[in-house]
């Protein structure tokens, strides 16, 4: 099955104003925070525009939640179901846990990749 790149951007726009809610920020602090502007702000949580990997990782960062979630929504990345055949990961088993919130999941990746990656950037 294809997927639909314009129902990824509302997905995506869709997240983005989720999150950005639920931090209680308006669109110009999360812009003035990011650094990015207002009306790019709002046309990416129209879903009108396909931000780059580099302004994902921006947002990823305002919100407090990890890239890698963002890149899925966005359908930069291929979400990666667990297969039986296979043994899950740290990751897969954050992300598959339907008993933490995105917040928490994303914060428990952030944890886990700085411990296997010390040396990458906060």
């Amino acid at each position: 099955m294809s997927r639909n790149p314009l129902n990824d951007l509302a997905g995506l726009g869709d997240y983005l104003r989720e999150q950005r809610q639920s931090h209680s920020l308006s669109l110009r602090q999360l812009s003035e925070l990011v650094g990015i502007s207002n009306p790019y702000l709002s046309q990416l949580e129209r879903g009108l525009k396909r931000p780059s990997a580099e302004i994902l990782q921006q947002l990823a960062k305002g919100l407090e939640v990890s890239a890698e979630t963002l890149y899925v929504k966005a359908g930069i990345l291929d979400e990666h179901p667990v297969r039986h055949d296979e043994t899950p990961t740290v990751r897969d088993a954050i992300a598959a846990d339907p008993d933490l919130t995105d917040r928490q999941k994303a914060t428990l990746m952030d944890v886990y990749e700085s411990f296997v990656r010390p040396d990458a950037p906060p």
